[in-house]
């Protein structure tokens, strides 16, 4: 059996910062410490650091002394609510979701509707958003830019702004954009900011390239992961077997067993301890 890993699987920056930082604060504090919200989308990650004393809320009010806000971001309410609270801010955001809510605020302030492709419920998205004031259209799919190219013409727009989620899906992203350039009003002055992280267009490079070179993909990372489950679409579209583990209890190994070569990604919130689990056993 061949195993191809792909090189960037695993933590990118901004998830390493957080998981490091975390550690090191409860290390250092040898007391419970609370997060709003998961601190990354990994299951296994957070259990550990729980063990550590690491609380999750999902309310600030809920906090004490300290809180640690998640790789995801928050809500720019949650920002004044915690200093309405008396509470010291450890912000483990990652700077390229702050980046987009800086953007978000200040196109906003300068009088342009902000249209935002990316899940409307995943948390970095409701942050974002919190900073649009309402002056937003989201675009989940293709099917959404009629809609949206529609309320910019009745509403009379003049100025568009495109932002993206950071772990969107790349090709999605591309023909969304083509779609929205060739249907948007003469009138209208659209600009484009390229939002979406780096570490996810190399990570979803690499993972199209592996997977049109094997028989087998294992995507490994947490459910609630947007960009592990843009690399489980990915891998399915490219190779003709694919799945989506979080850890290596999941390998259908009497299947595996007849394969010749297997290719192995994951995503920004996975471990490297998971992905050599599964190395292992292979």
């Amino acid at each position: 059996m061949e195993i191809i890993l792909g090189k960037t699987s695993g933590f990118c920056p901004g998830i390493t910062n957080a998981v490091e930082t975390t550690k090191k604060i409860l290390q250092e504090e040898k007391k419970s410490i609370y997060c709003l919200g998961d601190l990354t989308h990994n299951a296994q990650v957070i259990e550990k650091l729980e063990t550590m004393g690491l609380i999750t809320i999902q309310n600030v009010e809920e906090a004490k002394e300290k809180v640690i806000f998640r790789s995801h971001g928050v809500e720019k309410e949650t920002y004044e609510k915690a200093k309405q609270l008396g509470l010291q801010v450890i912000d483990l955001t990652c700077p390229k979701v702050l980046r987009i809510h800086k953007l978000a605020d200040e196109y906003n302030q300068k009088g342009y509707h902000i249209v935002y492709i990316g899940d409307g419920k995943h948390p970095e998205v409701v942050g974002t958003l919190s900073y649009c004031k309402g002056n937003y259209s989201i675009i989940e799919d293709e099917s959404d830019v009629d809609k949206v190219i529609e309320e910019i013409s009745k509403k009379t727009y003049t100025k568009i702004v495109l932002l993206a989620q950071t772990t969107f899906h790349l090709e999605k992203y591309a023909k969304i954009l083509q779609q929205l350039k060739s249907k948007m009003p003469e009138n209208v002055e659209f600009v484009v900011e390229e939002t979406i992280c780096n570490a996810t267009h190399i990570r979803q490079k690499e993972t199209l390239e592996i997977a049109k070179q094997v028989d087998y993909m294992i995507i490994i990372g947490g459910r609630k992961s947007s960009n592990t489950h843009k690399l489980y679409e990915i891998a399915k579209e490219n190779c003709k077997k694919a799945i989506l583990i979080e850890t290596k209890n999941e390998l259908p190994l009497e299947e595996l067993k007849k394969v010749n070569k297997i290719g192995i990604m994951a995503g920004a919130s996975t471990p490297k301890e998971s992905i050599q689990d599964v190395i292992n056993l292979l």
